[in-house]
């Protein structure tokens, strides 16, 4: 007994030495900061992970002194940057020779975005007091002491389980941050709207330059609205205009007058387009008057919330105990009355925000117009590669079968008397030529419109197709008979995704969720391979894109790094008239 006490405090001195040396962790975390600071950021990553052993270890002299267990907490590393065929780095949209670059940014985000760090720092910080304190525990208690403090070791230093939700404090204390964020952007906005307006005045040149930078603080608080409180305000704004073009003699026209170049018709485009813009006048109206609105919404909450907390703490240290206990409940309620109303007061903010900077019935219609203009112009560049891509398999394909039919078959009136046998050796190989010609007219018909499409609707040929595709592919949803447009054109984008998902995403399993709602036809494909799909690097997902942009759909697509990639697509579209009954795809999954 006397034995295991005595182990109990040398242990115990052992971990208060070591807890006094998270004090000089803290200190080299702090000079790597200052470092990042100035632009090194390798010294603060290298700081950060130079702790951790030390944590390591007072993790398992936890559980071999204290017989408290303690597992890692830490995010698994960022894995090692792959040289693409070409040689080089990818990161993002940017290319790199070497990839030491990537590998420190890369740890940098993974270091400093996992929790777990921020719980280490805290434990640098006060371990050092509970060193300290263990002595004297350990002392007095012996072993009991030290399982207490690998109990407050595994609280700091040990994994967390995920909360499902924030308390009732914190839920009200985010949304008086909320309030006080939006105010903070509003006044931004005031701040950008001053200057806009002496710009208009003189010189008149900047002032589209610096109605763009007051867009840039306004979406950021439409985009801090939707995060916030979830009210989603979209943007407003005209599209910006295209620069000019020359006449056919060179010259570049703006309205009445010519110009040699196009800087001056380009500088009158943007400055009528700024001016003309109706939400231009109404983003400075209401840099005005959000911020008397969301300053007068703060104001009681603040108000409340300061003088419930300052009275706490000026009834505790200038009053009687017995009128300091007295008192106390009602600053308690002042601050309770402040923030409950917090996340109301919030959503209505950015409700009020949401009727000056939403776009009107008059933005909406002009956003359609430029939105049907730009579709137009790509179902026509569509259409148009369509047609060539048809003329090019008839001219390649069928058209050189046959004309070689035909000269085959004059070989054959030529010896069909002399040399009989050989005739009929041509004649066999005309009936297999125009067995091979017929089948690829079938394929060529199949690729314009599929029959499948046109006999049993768009669940069931998107059931065919998953069926012919090398993956294991599953099925699910039922549809009516739609418009043959929409249906072709969403048959067409998902055979382009099971393309894609067996070719480049090296994908074994996908899924298609079909479904028809109020006019709106959603489908989702999903599949398990590496991920990594780019929009702006497949010209497969920008002919889908173009596709559905022709129908006024949307297509988003999600494809980190290592899968899974999701792509969904929304067509407005209506029922089949012509269909003189529904017809439903059924659940399927090939084998």
């Amino acid at each position: 007994m006397f034995r295991t006490y005595l182990t109990s405090v040398r242990r115990g001195f052992v971990l208060a030495a070591l807890a006094l040396v998270s004090w000089l962790d803290l200190l080299l975390e702090l000079v790597g900061f200052c470092l990042l600071c100035v632009g090194l950021v390798f010294a603060y990553t290298l700081a950060l992970e130079g702790t951790r052993p030390r944590a390591a270890l007072t993790r398992r002299l936890a559980g071999r002194w204290c017989g408290v267990d303690v597992e890692p907490p830490y995010r698994p590393a960022p894995p090692e940057p792959e040289r693409e065929r070409d040689g080089w780095y990818r990161d993002g949209n940017s290319l790199f020779k070497r990839s030491w670059f990537i590998k420190w940014t890369k740890r940098f985000e993974w270091i400093s975005d996992d929790p777990a760090t921020g719980r280490d720092l805290g434990w640098q910080l006060w371990n050092p007091f509970a060193g300290l304190l263990l002595i004297p525990a350990v002392l007095l208690a012996g072993p009991r002491a030290l399982r207490l403090y690998g109990r407050w070791t595994r609280w700091w230093l040990g994994p967390r389980p995920g909360r499902t939700g924030d308390g009732w404090l914190k839920t009200r204390l985010k949304a008086l941050g909320f309030q006080l964020g939006l105010l903070a952007l509003s006044a931004a906005q005031l701040g950008m709207a001053i200057p806009t307006l002496l710009a208009l005045i003189w010189p008149a040149p900047l002032f589209p330059a610096m109605v763009v930078a007051g867009r840039s603080v306004t979406d950021t608080l439409r985009r801090e609205a939707k995060n916030w409180t979830g009210v989603r305000i979209d943007r407003p704004y005209l599209p910006e205009p295209p620069f000019p073009v020359p006449r056919a003699d060179g010259m570049y026209r703006h309205g009445r007058q010519l110009y040699d170049t196009p800087w001056w018709p380009a500088r009158l485009a943007r400055l009528r387009w700024a001016m003309v813009d109706r939400a231009t006048w109404r983003d400075l109206a209401a840099a005005v008057v959000n911020s008397a609105v969301l300053l007068v919404l703060a104001v009681p909450t603040v108000a409340l919330v300061s003088l419930g907390l300052w009275g706490v703490v000026a009834l505790w240290i200038w009053r009687p105990f017995g009128q300091a206990l007295a008192l106390t409940p009602v600053a308690v309620a002042a601050v309770v009355a402040g923030l409950a109303a917090t996340p109301w007061l919030a959503r209505l903010g950015a409700r009020f925000a949401k009727v000056l900077l939403g776009p009107t019935e008059a933005s909406r219609l002009g956003q359609r117009v430029e939105r049907l203009k730009q579709t137009r112009t790509d179902a026509s560049v569509a259409q148009a590669a369509e047609l060539r891509r048809i003329e090019r398999d008839l001219h390649d394909g069928v058209q050189s079968r046959l004309v070689a039919m035909g000269m085959k078959l004059g070989a054959v009136e030529a010896l069909i008397d002399s040399d009989p046998a050989a005739a009929k050796r041509l004649a066999a190989e005309l009936r297999q030529t125009s067995s091979e010609t017929l089948t690829e007219l079938r394929l060529l018909v199949r690729g314009i419109h599929p029959p499948v499409l046109s006999e049993r609707g768009l669940g069931d040929a998107v059931r065919a197709m998953a069926l012919d595709s090398p993956l294991r592919a599953s099925v699910n949803g039922t549809l009516p008979r739609l418009e043959q447009p929409a249906e072709a054109c969403a048959y067409f984008a998902v055979s382009e995704l099971l393309g894609n998902a067996a070719k480049h995403g090296e994908a074994r399993r996908v899924s298609i969720e079909l479904g028809y709602d109020d006019g709106l036809l959603r489908i989702e494909v999903t599949d398990d391979g590496k991920g990594g799909a780019n929009a702006a690097r497949g010209s497969g997902i920008r002919g889908i894109e173009r596709r559905l942009g022709a129908f006024d759909g949307t297509f988003a697509l999600t494809s980190p790094l290592g899968g899974p990639t999701k792509a969904i697509m929304e067509i407005p579209c209506q029922l089949d008239p012509d269909a003189s009954s529904p017809k439903t795809s059924t659940s399927s999954e090939t084998a």
